[in-house]
């Protein structure tokens, strides 16, 4: 097999100064990508700023003999959003591959979470996934080619105690994730997501000791490399990886029950049924769910 390469390609990867997005930057700048480097340098709870955590990549990958620039523009808002796509289009003139990987953690349980830590996380993930893809992949529109990989997370497949904020913005990517797999798939722009696994700031105390020394962020990177890739084979889907494990993770439906005039008194005494996971589908679309397609 031949080395997957991505020569003349441009890629930007945020939250890139340090783990996982680190690791997506170094892995595709050896491999050929011009890298736009974004990280705003703040804390794992979204304050402050340090320039220095971006432009140590850069160096790094400069160091190697590949091309990056840092950007430290945060991707909470649309301005500040649109301004990583131009420093792009300035620095390389053009735009293939967008690594959504800028986050930040605020956790705490539900009674107690404040309004002001479940928009902030929000605005992060999932607003910020939206300011940096949205007028990027008007480009890629454009330009009929197109990569966007997002960071979703095991919370927001299958929630998690304590992470409300961060899991609805980590689940909202998926649903974000699918609806420009389906509206990009005719100018050849694909979307998907990874649910990674990996020692870095955000799991520190977190994860078990197992972990911390199997799940590095640089044995995720290959997964996200391959999906940002222009032989990729799938759009819309969402991959876990961790420690060498890829996986698909996936939305589907049980074969439930159907009944004309259907009573409370109905789904109680079918309720078994309804959740009985033999014979599952996978919807591909909403029509698709509803038998409309």
């Amino acid at each position: 097999m031949s080395e997957y390469r991505f020569d003349d390609r441009v890629a930007i990867v945020t939250g890139a100064g340090g783990g996982l997005g680190r690791a997506h930057a170094l892995l595709l700048a050896a491999r050929g990508a011009r890298v736009v480097v974004n990280d705003l340098g703040g804390s794992v709870h979204g304050e402050g700023a340090d320039a220095s955590a971006a432009q140590k990549v850069v160096d790094e990958i400069r160091a190697a003999g590949g091309t990056a620039i840092a950007s430290t523009h945060s991707v909470s808002s649309a301005e500040s959003g649109r301004a990583i796509v131009e420093t792009a289009v300035k620095e390389f003139g053009r735009l293939d591959i967008v690594v959504n990987n800028a986050g930040i953690l605020r956790d705490s349980s539900f009674h107690k979470m404040t309004a002001e830590a479940f928009e902030a996380v929000l605005s992060v993930h999932l607003l910020g996934t939206f300011y940096v893809t949205q007028p990027a992949y008007a480009m890629m529109r454009e330009a009929g080619y197109g990569r966007i990989v997002s960071t979703t997370s095991a919370a927001g497949l299958y929630g998690g105690f304590g992470q409300s904020n961060y899991a609805a913005a980590k689940a909202g990517l998926i649903g974000l994730t699918k609806c420009i797999a389906i509206e990009g798939e005719k100018r050849n722009i694909k979307a998907n997501a990874i649910s990674p696994g990996a020692n870095s700031r955000m799991t520190e105390g977190i994860m078990p000791e197992k972990g911390l020394l199997t799940f590095t962020p640089e044995i995720v990177a290959p997964v996200v490399a391959y999906l940002c890739h222009e032989d990729c084979a799938v759009s819309g889907e969402t991959l876990t990886a961790f420690g060498g494990h890829v996986g698909r993770a996936f939305i589907a439906e049980t074969t439930g029950i159907d009944k004309e005039g259907l009573t409370i008194e109905d789904v109680a005494a079918s309720i078994d049924e309804v959740m009985d996971v033999d014979g599952f589908k996978v919807p591909a679309t909403a029509y698709e769910s509803l038998g409309l397609s």
